[in-house]
């Protein structure tokens, strides 16, 4: 048998979709609402706000870093967490996002198709 899974076309699955999206509209909404009618942000929103970048950048992309391999050398090996490394110690050096980025691809591609082809 072809076709969507068993419980795709539930009705209960298509109302927690509606009540997410409607969710995440309302809460970006008030974000909107709540900034438009103030001046200025107060010192107490502002400074947790800093953080937000950097947590989002980890978020996206710690996971693709980390992988589990057979052994602990072979975890350390990987060239997307050697490359990662260089590019967050180019980003820690420098700040330039354009330096991180073309020194990170550039470690990735050389171990990718050169040390480790």
């Amino acid at each position: 048998m072809t076709g969507a899974p068993s419980g795709a076309g539930s009705p209960r699955v298509w109302v927690a979709i509606l009540l997410i999206g409607v969710a995440t509209y309302g809460f970006r909404l008030s974000f909107i609402h709540l900034f438009g009618r103030i001046d200025e942000v107060p010192d107490r929103v502002k400074r947790p706000l800093r953080y937000v970048p950097p947590a989002v950048l980890a978020a996206l992309v710690l996971p693709d870093l980390m992988t589990l391999r057979p052994s602990v050398a072979a975890t350390l090996l990987d060239e997307r967490l050697i490359a990662g490394a260089v590019a967050g110690a180019v980003a820690w050096r420098t700040e330039n996002v354009f330096a991180t980025i073309t020194v990170g691809m550039a470690t990735l591609w050389l171990f990718r198709f050169v040390v480790f082809a």
